[in-house]
């Protein structure tokens, strides 16, 4: 384009954006106010953690740099950390593996096209949508040794109620049971999506050749939801290894710190006592520890992951 003299100067016409750029530059100013808050709220803080694990730093007291003397701590003189860790590691095990199977079984009744179907799965849906806080008080009540309904319907059947909560062995089984409950939420919704996506003539060429509705269900359905599957694992490990809100509200750590998990070791290590650089080096090792078993699992996916491609 050919450029306009006006004297000696010569006068130099904007260059319009392409509608390409133009679409950056809107898609930029859309995301804008989230980029914001994720610098703010996420990456701040995240960054702010690492570099206070390296620092012995109390609330009002002065920052003093230790190196990795927090992390020292931690594994050699920490009284809580081991057993903080124990009990996480219990209660990952058995929620994740139970949930995962619970949920799946719901996905399978919920799969079901009879009528009314979509009554049933509002029902068994609904209950996950509760908070974590109202659902502990709820848990509180059902668990309570002398008006609690499941040990009422356990005399009634002539079983010995235990004392839930109040024992140190079956503490961490009663929040267990309780994670059960919400096996009818998002994991099952999950599953019941990748089992209505199975091909129905896979069903039918196993009818034909003789298959059963085990062998079908282990030969076609398993293979078929299984990246679902390894979805919901990964999820579940992470979420239980910040288990939290449970154990705050309904033990405390009791008894005994039977319930003291690892989130609430930190969170009373950071907040409570005020030991900010104990705290963040307490949270790097759990960033670490989920990173490692995240890691684990999509490693080891290949070998019974099934992609359809």
């Amino acid at each position: 384009m050919a450029r306009p003299a006006t004297g000696n100067r010569v006068l130099v016409l904007p260059r319009r954006l392409t509608i390409r750029q133009r679409e950056a530059v809107d898609g930029y100013l859309f995301a804008f106010p989230w980029i914001v808050g994720f610098a703010v709220f996420v990456a701040v803080p995240f960054v702010s953690s690492f570099l206070l694990s390296f620092t012995s730093y109390r609330i009002g007291g002065v920052m003093t740099y230790v190196g990795l003397g927090n992390y020292q701590q931690l594994f050699t003189q920490d009284p809580l950390f081991w057993p903080s860790l124990y009990n996480t590691f219990y209660y990952v095990i058995f929620s994740v593996s139970l949930g995962v199977i619970a949920s799946l079984l719901m996905a399978l009744l919920m799969n079901n096209q009879v009528r009314g179907i979509a009554f049933f799965r509002t029902s068994v849906y609904v209950p996950s949508v509760v908070s974590g806080v109202a659902l502990s008080f709820l848990w509180l009540f059902l668990l309570d040794p002398s008006i609690g309904l499941l040990d009422y319907f356990l005399r009634q059947i002539g079983l010995t109620a235990p004392l839930w909560l109040q024992s140190e062995v079956w503490a961490k089984p009663a929040l267990i049971l309780m994670r059960l409950s919400t096996a009818g939420g998002a994991t099952m919704v999950i599953f019941l999506a990748g089992l209505q996506g199975v091909p129905q003539a896979l069903y039918e060429a196993a009818e034909i050749d003789g298959a059963g509705r085990f062998t079908r269900f282990w030969h076609v359905t398993l293979p078929m939801i299984s990246p679902v599957m390894l979805f919901n694992i990964v999820v579940g490990i992470i979420a239980g290894f910040q288990i939290f809100t449970e154990a705050y509200v309904m033990t405390d750590g009791g008894p005994n710190n039977a319930t003291m998990f690892y989130v609430l070791h930190l969170y009373n290590t950071a907040f409570y006592w005020g030991h900010l650089g104990l705290g963040s080096a307490l949270a790097w090792v759990l960033f670490v520890i989920i990173l490692f078993f995240t890691l684990i699992q999509l490693r080891v996916a290949d070998q019974w992951v099934y992609y359809e491609h």
